[in-house]
């Protein structure tokens, strides 16, 4: 199945780069290209697409103002955000966004096409980058939770938390009860020592449990 992509950068020579760079990989094509988020938001009104990949820095409406309006509509495509800077605030401000997926775009072809599917099936991604800004914002202290003290199905929910899914939408993807994953979230945040999902997510990606 050929997974719809659109498209948005402002810049016309890396747009086209990457919608190049799209297009040649397997299963993969752009049907929606714009040069911000308001074309682009007003394009998915007529065209049905599973991802949407997007710089996060253009005017007008930007890849973070884009997350945040398409996480108003329903049964929106999941988000991909991309930048050229290797800035931990952006990330910070993707994963609040509710994007689903983030990276350098100096990422590697395989690389991309690997976080594509990722963020498609609803895994998430968030490819690594430094790290020490998240750390100042959100410290913890030393004694942090090593990576098996969770379970497979608790990564699998935690990466589908950091994608912006609802405990509903998680119990769609997983085939649980509703009930069942909220246990898991509570489970969860206990073990990451947050309150909240949002920091939950910040943690983890500090700590590169996900």
């Amino acid at each position: 199945m050929t997974i719809r992509i659109a498209l948005a950068d402002d810049q016309a020579l890396i747009r086209e780069g990457l919608k190049s760079v799209l297009n040649d990989l397997p299963g993969m094509e752009v049907v929606v290209e714009a040069e911000s988020g308001e074309p682009l938001l007003d394009a998915l009104d007529d065209h049905a697409v599973d991802l949407v990949v997007s710089d996060i820095r253009m005017p007008g409406v930007d890849g973070i103002e884009l997350c945040r309006r398409l996480g108003e509509r329903d049964d929106a495509p999941p988000v991909l955000l991309l930048t050229t800077f290797d800035d931990s605030a952006l990330m910070l401000a993707a994963v609040e966004a509710g994007a689903r997926g983030f990276a350098l775009k100096d990422i590697s072809p395989e690389d991309l096409a690997e976080l594509i599917e990722a963020v498609v099936d609803g895994r998430g991604g968030f490819k690594p980058i430094s790290t020490a800004g998240v750390a100042e914002r959100y410290p913890y202290p030393d004694d942090q939770p090593p990576l098996d003290a969770f379970s497979d199905r608790e990564l699998a929910i935690l990466r589908l938390i950091a994608g912006g899914y609802s405990n509903r939408e998680i119990a769609r993807t997983v085939h649980l009860a509703e009930g069942t994953v909220k246990n898991y979230v509570s489970d969860i945040l206990d073990k990451l020592d947050t309150r909240d999902r949002t920091r939950a997510v910040l943690k983890a990606i500090t700590l590169r449990i996900i």
